[in-house]
């Protein structure tokens, strides 16, 4: 298995969760999302681009070549982005769907 096909399905289900979590909270409770959810992912793919390259460097692991695309940032693959993208579009659903049900009670 790729590390491409895990991320779809990883991705997917992030995207049905967020789907699921924001389907019962009416447009006008759910704020302004994009520009959050945007800063997250950038913080998030930022860090984990640095950090992935650090740990590479350092030998504390190492990706097969059979798995991956080949696409690489440094030495971190591009499939490691599929994490905090996944992240980025879960949590902010998440939390919308929280801060409604609080105020609903």
């Amino acid at each position: 298995m790729t590390f491409t096909l895990v991320n779809a399905v990883m991705l997917g289900a992030a995207a049905l969760g967020a789907w699921l979590a924001l389907r019962g909270v009416p447009a006008g409770r759910r704020g302004p999302w994009l520009r959050p959810m945007l800063l997250t992912l950038a913080g998030l793919a930022a860090l984990t681009v640095v950090f992935d390259n650090l740990m590479i460097a350092a030998d504390l692991f190492d990706y097969g070549d059979q798995h991956r695309s080949g696409v690489q940032l440094g030495l971190a693959p591009i499939e490691d982005l599929a994490y905090p993208l996944g992240a980025a579009i879960l949590l902010p659903a998440l939390w919308v769907r929280l801060r409604d049900k609080g105020t609903r009670r």
